[in-house]
């Protein structure tokens, strides 16, 4: 009888990571060559590739927007997804890696790990994405295999497992040899791989690596090992069943090389991720938080349905919702259940994504990831289920925003429509975040980088059609009391025909220490002020706190003390005391030493140990005080107080400092005075 193989074992749904221009486009572009999915090679410097189809992403020759795409292999499936390279935009590396089931890393051969590999290798680690390698650019100047695959376990410290050795080196790389089946393959100046038997002048080197390679996998597999210590060496077949095995573990990573300009080292490429990398079947089954003991779905289109929306994109011809399907079955029409807003959304269409292109279908099935339209509240992490088998998948991370700017419409008649874009802005990218500050009035667009709030605003500009400046947004100040006053005498008298007006306080004015921003009370004797006029005299002096002295800054951290007053039979009242509190206290800051406040924030800054010396100089350039530091794991890990004024721009220059791999976060903390140079605007 014949076995059913299930069609979700030639599934695979990848990403393609690396550091920028690494090759990575390039390496996606040439697959879809190899695939017969495009008839032409996309090239990155002409602007013709699939998947950077967006106006910026081809003026600036980088990738900018996660990309997804589908091809076919030998009989397999490929869900592919480019993802940006680029710092600024490592959030959509995030929500492309939650959905993912494995990854191909691409290295320059030249510079090998690079400061970007390093952060997607480590988000790649979270998710516990196995991945492959691919060492790119193999023709040029300087490549060299070796070095890059020690950088890679230098500096991202995996068991890397070299299955190739190239032919040919920087301009004369022509092909490869494959370790594991022991053929060489190269490549003339046309496309077709051809496969021949090993050169005799590389049969002793590459006979010397195969050794290597399998007692690289017998120490780290234990079926491998026991066939080793039998017969000495390893048979194709079990050298191959072990790298998969190692790969999907994530115990190795199995290393490639080739030149995807030059079209030399897909068809191996191609051949490996469908041979390494795992199916929806041999990851986990997804697991969620919902009702009775449904909570882990298996990648069954029978089981209930759940997916998980990792991406939104609002197109002029409707809103696009990116969804990985982990299980269950949907169809066009369907009723599906969104847990985030605990609402029935309704699937209008469901389609195939070629980069900007779409195929309809009739039914996604779980190990898809496909685009619908219809949904109307669906946000980025949000998870649809079936309406009657409830669930809350894990949504991506998402981290905060380092870099603000402030932005207004150029005509005062395009601020609703601005509104409105930087909404839709935010929909589609959880790391952009909009907010009006209460006190200045600006709206401030804050993200990842000064480059990823460019985009977003050339984005607005070019899809809306609005004319947006962007600028330095303002700190908050406050003004507080640096020396007070005692007994200061305020009358309150006015009389202007009819019932008049009196109230007689005095007032002792002075620095409260704390959280407290104002602490008001009495120290009135006899009843000389009744109690009702009391809590007008404090009304009045909450009133004054809007607007200070020095720069008309809201005032806090001062304690007002009514100390004694006086009444009048006929013309005190409520409203006689709340003036004379607000007039008498606004005197009475005159009369004291004002101090101005700026805020801080506590920034913690993570950077290599060589790079330390040149980001402690920067924060004391930046008027920081250092609180604190502690090494950890080849990392100094810096705290310090920071005026928030001088952090405009230092993610930027954080990156230069240490070539992209130092990080930071900043938490507002407070106020501290502003040295006397600091002006109040």
């Amino acid at each position: 009888m014949r076995t059913r193989i299930n069609p979700l074992t030639t599934v695979r749904n990848l990403g393609i990571l690396a550091h920028v221009d690494a090759g990575k486009t390039t390496v996606t572009e040439r697959i879809l060559f190899a695939t017969g999915t495009t008839h032409r090679r996309g090239e990155v410097h002409d602007g013709t590739t699939v998947t950077d189809f967006d106006p910026q992403e081809r003026d600036r020759g980088i990738t900018i927007f996660a990309a997804a795409i589908s091809c076919a292999w030998d009989g397999h499936r490929i869900n592919l997804i480019d993802t940006p390279g680029h710092v600024d935009f490592a959030d959509e590396v995030e929500r492309s890696l939650r959905v993912l089931d494995g990854a191909v890393a691409v290295f320059d051969a030249v510079a090998g790990v690079e400061p970007q590999s390093e952060s997607v290798w480590r988000q790649a680690d979270r998710y516990g994405v196995p991945r492959i390698a691919f060492v790119n650019k193999m023709d040029r100047a300087g490549a060299d295999l070796d070095t890059a695959v020690a950088s890679i376990r230098e500096r991202l410290h995996p068991a890397p497992l070299v299955v190739q050795l190239p032919i040919g080196a920087e301009d004369g790389f022509r092909g490869v040899v494959d370790l594991v089946r022991m053929r060489a393959l190269t490549w003339a100046d046309g496309d077709d791989m051809v496969v021949r038997e090993i050169p005799q002048a590389l049969a002793g080197e590459a006979a010397r690596r195969r050794r290597l390679l399998e007692e690289a996998v017998a120490e780290l597999h234990p079926g491998a090992l026991e066939e080793f210590c039998a017969r000495s060496a390893l048979d194709d077949r079990t050298l191959g069943e072990a790298l998969r095995d190692l790969t999907r573990s994530g115990d190795g990573v199995v290393v490639l090389c080739g030149s995807a300009y030059r079209n030399r080292g897909v068809e191996p490429l191609l051949d490996a991720l469908v041979a390494y990398l795992p199916s929806p079947l041999d990851v986990p089954a997804v697991r969620g938080t919902g009702e009775g003991d449904g909570q882990e779905r298996p990648a069954d289109p029978a089981a209930p349905f759940a997916g998980l929306v990792f991406k939104v994109n609002a197109t002029p011809t409707g809103r696009l919702t990116y969804l990985r399907v982990y299980s269950g079955t949907i169809e066009k029409g369907d009723t599906v259940w969104d847990s985030g807003v605990r609402r029935t959304e309704r699937i209008g269409r469901i389609l195939r994504v070629q980069a900007d292109r779409h195929a309809q279908l009739e039914r996604a099935v779980a190990g898809d990831i496909v685009a619908v339209v219809g949904l109307k509240a669906a946000r980025a992490g949000s998870t649809l289920c079936a309406p009657d088998a409830t669930l809350v998948l894990e949504p991506p991370s998402v981290a905060e925003p380092v870099v603000s700017v402030a932005v207004e419409a150029v005509r005062s008649t395009d601020t609703d429509r601005l509104t409105q874009a930087l909404a839709r802005l935010a929909e589609e990218d959880p790391s952009l975040v909009v907010r009006t500050d209460p006190e200045t009035g600006q709206t401030v667009l804050s993200g990842m980088g000064e480059l990823h709030l460019e985009v977003a605003l050339e984005k607005v500009r070019r899809d809306q059609g609005l004319d947006v400046n962007a600028g330095r947004p303002r700190v908050a100040h406050r003004e507080t009391v640096g020396r007070g006053v005692s007994g200061f005498v305020f009358r309150h008298v006015k009389q202007d025909g009819g019932a008049g007006q009196f109230a007689h306080v005095v007032l002792d004015v002075e620095s409260c220490d704390g959280d407290t921003g104002f602490e008001f009370r009495s120290a009135v004797v006899g009843g000389r002020v009744p109690q009702e006029y009391v809590r007008a005299v404090e009304a009045g002096c909450r009133d004054a706190l809007a607007e200070g002295p020095l720069a008309g800054h809201p005032v806090t951290g001062l304690r007002v003390t009514l100390t004694d007053g006086a009444t009048h039979v006929k013309d005190s009242s409520d409203t006689a005391f709340r003036t004379a509190g607000r007039l008498g206290l606004r005197d009475a800051l005159r009369a004291c030493a004002m101090v101005l406040l700026e805020p801080v924030a506590e920034v913690t800054v993570t950077v290599p140990d060589a790079a330390v010396g040149g980001v402690l100089g920067d924060l004391a350039a930046r008027r920081g005080r250092v609180t604190g530091s502690a090494a950890r794991g080849g990392s100094v890990v810096v705290t310090a107080t920071v005026p928030l004024a001088e952090l405009f721009g230092y993610a930027t220059r954080l990156r230069s400092r240490t070539q992209g791999r130092g990080t930071f976060t900043a938490r507002p903390t407070g106020y501290a005075p502003a040295p006397s140079g600091v002006t109040a605007v």
